[in-house]
C-alpha cells in the first residue's frame, strides 16, 4: 500500500506511540491526567477509525466536542425548516439535514409525504433552482461552521447579482471561538487542552486561538486528519502537559496559516454580523452565531416569511446534548446501538457523518 504523503507511515507512528507511551509515564509519576477535546467531528471520525484511542494510556481521557454543525443545530430548526415545506416552498439542503430529526418528523419524511425538498450538492444550486422556477419560494438551510459560510453566503451574493428575488436562507450559522470559551466557563466540564479543527482553522487561522491560552491557560493544537496528525498533536499536547506550559501550535501549516483566509471571511462579513446563538447541549451562546444584515432582509427567511426558530422538543432521555459538550459520551446513552442506530436515529449525532454516536456505532461498539 502506498501511504498518503507519509501521513500513514507505519514506523512514524510507531515512533509516535513510544513517545506516547513514554509521556503517558512521565505524567502518570507525576499524578496528572490530561483530558484532551478534539473539537472537530472530521477529527472525532479519524479517530475512531484509526483506532487512536487503543494508543492511548490511562491517563489520557480524549473527549469529543461540539463540533458537528448538525449536531448542534437545535431541533427547532428542523421544525421552522416543516413548517415553510407545508406552507408550499421549497426546502434546498446538504443531504446531511435529511434525516435529522426535528422535534416530531424528519425532512426525509416530508419528502417522503409530498413536501419539496431537494438536496444540494453546491450552494449555487439553490439560485439555480429558484431562477429556473419564479413561481416558487426556494429556501437554503444555512447550517455550518465558518468552513462553509462563505460559500452558503455566497447565494445572497449571487442572488442579488442575477435579480432572483425568489430564494432565502434560514440560518443557523455557528462559530467554533466563542463556543471554547462557553465550554471553559461550564463549571461541569474540565479541559486541558484542545486539538483544534483543521477545517476551521483554514478560514480563522491558528491565531483565533491565542486568547484560550491567554485566558484561560489551556493549550491549542491545530492538526490535520491523517492519523499522524492527530498523533503528533497528542503527543505534544502531553509533553506540554509535562512541561506546564500552555502554547498555540499550528502543526497543519501544509493547509493552515496563523491569520487564515481573509477573503473568505470578508464575504462572511460584508453580508453577515455576529448573533447570539443556541448550541444543542450548551446552550445560548453570545456573539456565536451569524446572521444576515437587516439590508439583506429580502433573503432573510426568518423575516420573509415571520417564522422564528425556537429551540424545540428533543427526545426524552437522549444524550445527544451531553455527548456534544463532552460530559458524555455515546455508549452511556440508553439509547445507543439499541433503539438509535444510523437507520432508525433518535438524535442528530446518530445522523451526521461528523456525528460522535456515529463514529462510535460505525468503529467502537461492542458487537
Amino acid at each position: 500500500m502506498k501511504y498518503i504523503d507519509g501521513f500513514r507511515d507505519p514506523a512514524a507512528a510507531a515512533a509516535f506511540k513510544d513517545k506516547i507511551e513514554a509521556h503517558g509515564k512521565a505524567l502518570s509519576e507525576l499524578g496528572r491526567t490530561v483530558r484532551i477535546m478534539e473539537v472537530c467531528g472530521s477529527h472525532t471520525m479519524a479517530i475512531a477509525r484509526f483506532g487512536i484511542r487503543s494508543l492511548l494510556p490511562d491517563c489520557v481521557d480524549l473527549v469529543s466536542g461540539p463540533g458537528c454543525p448538525v449536531c448542534v443545530t437545535p431541533c427547532g430548526f428542523i421544525d421552522t425548516a416543516l413548517e415553510l415545506a407545508a406552507r408550499g416552498h421549497t426546502i434546498a439542503t446538504f443531504g446531511d439535514m435529511l434525516n435529522v430529526p426535528g422535534s416530531d418528523s424528519t425532512l426525509a419524511q416530508a419528502r417522503a409525504d409530498g413536501a419539496s425538498i431537494e438536496v444540494c450538492y453546491s450552494p449555487a444550486h439553490a439560485v439555480e433552482l429558484a431562477a429556473a422556477n419564479p413561481e416558487k419560494e426556494v429556501i437554503f438551510l444555512a447550517i455550518g461552521f465558518e468552513t462553509t459560510i462563505a460559500p452558503v453566503v455566497s447565494i445572497v451574493k449571487e442572488a442579488t447579482a442575477k435579480d432572483v428575488s425568489n430564494v432565502s436562507l434560514l440560518t443557523a450559522f455557528k462559530l467554533v471561538p466563542p463556543a471554547l470559551d462557553a465550554l471553559l466557563t461550564d463549571e461541569e466540564m474540565e479541559i486541558d487542552a484542545f486539538l483544534c479543527p483543521a477545517h476551521v482553522s483554514a478560514i480563522i487561522g491558528a491565531n483565533a486561538y491565542l486568547p484560550v491560552v491567554e485566558n484561560y491557560g489551556k493549550t491549542c493544537i491545530v492538526a490535520g486528519f491523517e492519523p499522524l496528525d492527530i498523533m503528533m498533536g497528542i503527543e505534544r499536547i502531553m509533553e506540554l502537559a509535562i512541561e506546564g506550559t500552555p502554547v498555540c501550535e499550528n502543526q497543519y501549516a501544509r493547509v493552515v496559516t496563523d491569520e487564515g483566509n481573509s477573503i473568505a471571511r470578508k464575504l462572511m462579513y460584508d453580508f453577515l454580523e455576529p448573533c447570539d446563538s443556541y448550541w444543542r447541549g450548551v446552550g445560548v451562546i453570545p456573539a456565536s452565531g451569524l446572521t444576515l444584515k437587516n439590508e439583506y432582509a429580502p433573503y432573510d427567511a426568518e423575516k420573509k416569511f415571520g417564522v422564528t426558530i425556537e429551540t424545540g422538543r428533543e427526545h426524552k432521555g437522549c444524550l445527544c446534548g451531553s455527548v456534544i459538550k463532552g460530559s458524555h459520551k455515546p455508549d452511556q446513552c440508553a439509547f445507543f446501538g439499541k433503539d438509535c442506530t444510523p437507520d432508525s436515529a433518535i438524535g442528530p449525532c446518530m445522523v451526521s457523518a461528523e456525528g460522535t454516536c456515529a463514529a462510535y456505532y460505525k468503529y467502537l461498539r461492542a458487537l
